[in-house]
């Protein structure tokens, strides 16, 4: 069974940097799209960033030249580098994967996405 495990939350300043960490324990990682999303309390879950088997990402607006989603399939881990956070950052983010090669269009639905890691808590504050 696959699992995923973050690492790297905690409770920085407005302005600061963090970086996410998501381990993986599938040899096959290499071919999963992977994604980070994120839930503030009171809020439904939202689409941050994700990227393809292949290399290709996407964003959503309300984090674009903010954060960097990444991967190091030589140890299954995905990346998530958080740059100028903003107290609206604050949530429970979360790293979720598939085995389908999902086209651009459908990488931002959670319903996407077959594993799903524990999440970990990101608090920016003023």
């Amino acid at each position: 069974q696959v699992q995923l495990v973050e690492s790297g939350g905690g409770l920085v300043q407005a302005g600061d940097s963090l970086r996410l960490s998501c381990a993986a324990s599938v040899r096959t990682f290499s071919t999963y799209t992977m994604a980070w999303f994120r839930q503030a309390p009171g809020k439904d879950r939202e689409f941050v960033a994700a990227i393809k088997y292949v290399g290709g990402t996407r964003y959503a607006t309300s984090v674009l030249g903010r954060f960097t989603i990444s991967r190091d399939n030589a140890k299954n881990t995905l990346y998530l580098q958080m740059n100028s956070l903003k107290p609206d950052d604050t949530a429970v983010y979360t790293c979720a994967g598939t085995e389908r090669h999902l086209i651009t269009s459908e990488l931002g639905r959670v319903e996407n996405y077959d594993v799903w890691g524990q999440g970990t808590q990101v608090t920016a504050s003023s």
